[in-house]
């Protein structure tokens, strides 16, 4: 019946319409009873019910037709279809359109049934008034009741709707803010070892013939580099795929202790690295792996873009509350002065992997500058705020 309400509808209207005619077809037996003929009492029957089946879709239009009907019907007295039709219109037009058209409404049916009861001039007047009162009564509150239910129904789809929209667009923000993150690690990743290969496989290729021992070194690190970036990969891969990461090993995430060893690495490479590094106490996991990325991803652009015999020095200190990174080198990010007409320098920011490091530092209240070092060279500094918990 909700599904299909002018089903209902129908159903209800055929039994209202059949009840009248059998009432017209007993009367008929009674031979002191003043009947219309057949022939307009049945298509009036009849009438009197079809705009019933359209109550809910055009309340108003039902209404009003039910209205104009029933003066006729009630004047020959053909059944109770035309009390039923207003009391099912009075009721529809305030549970469907609204308080103001149904008071309009049973403004309209008041005045009908004056009408109707002084051209009757019945002696059952008073009763007749109570017998109208009250049905109108009846309708009304079984129509505001059932029109309060509705509006609370909608308002409760209303703020389901809402929220779930609001689930779902923090859903679509938090898988943006991870596949950030998870690209930002891969490109820390895969941009140095890819680097270090690159760089080694070149130099092996030329001191195959010359060098056989140095080509054999250059192998071994290249062999070694991607070995840690596929662990790195394999890592990266295992926490995407896993639902539940509790009770499963995990490879931990590099930090500052870490960087004498990527250091050796890039000597390994064939770049120096000058390492300078404090004491820089406990520093929060996250700000300690963002220094960690932030000088691998400078180092990787002093392997790519500094040019053969380039050195590099990496400068980690830590006054207070914050840290302070400066990784330079002396290789192509030379000052605007000395870079020819129309030669941009790779490592001017735009790059995925200056805007890692950018982010990185912001994400952690820190700066981060990086450009032409003065008199030559290039040079990336970054200052991350230390914010332990207490």
């Amino acid at each position: 019946m909700r599904a299909h309400p002018m089903a209902g509808d129908t159903v209800l209207a055929v039994l209202l319409g059949l009840f009248d005619l059998l009432l017209f077809a007993a009367d008929g037996f009674d031979e002191i009873a003043e009947l219309p003929p057949w022939y307009v009492a049945v298509p009036l029957d009849i009438a009197m019910v079809v705009p019933l089946v359209f109550r809910r879709r055009s309340p108003l239009w039902s209404a009003y037709t039910v209205l104009v009907l029933s003066v006729v019907h009630g004047s020959l007295q053909l059944g109770t279809a035309g009390a039923a039709g207003l009391a099912m219109s009075i009721y529809s037009v305030v549970v469907y359109v609204g308080r103001r058209q149904g008071l309009v409404f049973v403004g309209a049916v008041v005045l009908s049934s004056a009408v109707q009861l002084a051209l009757e001039q019945t002696d059952e007047l008073v009763i007749s008034v109570l017998f109208l009162a009250f049905g109108i009564a009846l309708c009304w509150t079984l129509g505001e009741f059932v029109g309060a239910r509705r509006a609370y129904d909608v308002e409760v789809e209303a703020r389901l709707h809402l929220l779930e929209t609001e689930r779902d667009q923090a859903t679509r923000i938090a898988v943006a803010e991870e596949r950030g993150r998870i690209a930002r690690e891969l490109h820390d990743v895969v941009a140095h070892a890819v680097s270090v290969m690159v760089v080694q496989a070149d130099g092996a290729s030329y001191a195959m013939q010359s060098n056989p021992e140095l080509a054999q070194r250059a192998l071994h690190t290249i062999s070694e580099t991607g070995r840690g970036a596929l662990g790195e990969l394999r890592r990266l891969l295992d926490v995407l795929r896993s639902d539940d990461a509790d009770g499963e090993p995990r490879v931990p995430q590099p930090d500052v202790h870490a960087l004498a060893e990527l250091a050796d690495r890039m000597r390994a490479a064939g770049v120096p690295v000058e390492l300078e590094a404090g004491e820089l106490g406990d520093l929060p996991a996250g700000v300690s792996l963002g220094i960690y990325r932030i000088v691998q991803e400078s180092l990787t652009n002093t392997l790519k873009h500094a040019g053969r015999g380039a050195t590099a020095s990496v400068r980690v200190h830590r006054t207070g509350d914050l840290v302070e990174v400066l990784v330079s080198d002396d290789g192509a990010g030379a000052v605007p002065q000395l870079v020819p007409a129309g030669r941009r320098d790779p490592r001017l920011p735009g790059g995925n992997g200056l805007i890692g490091m950018r982010e990185r530092a912001h994400v952690y209240g820190g700066t981060l500058d990086v450009g032409p070092a003065p008199g030559g060279g290039w040079q990336v500094r970054a200052a991350l705020p230390v914010r332990l918990d207490k």
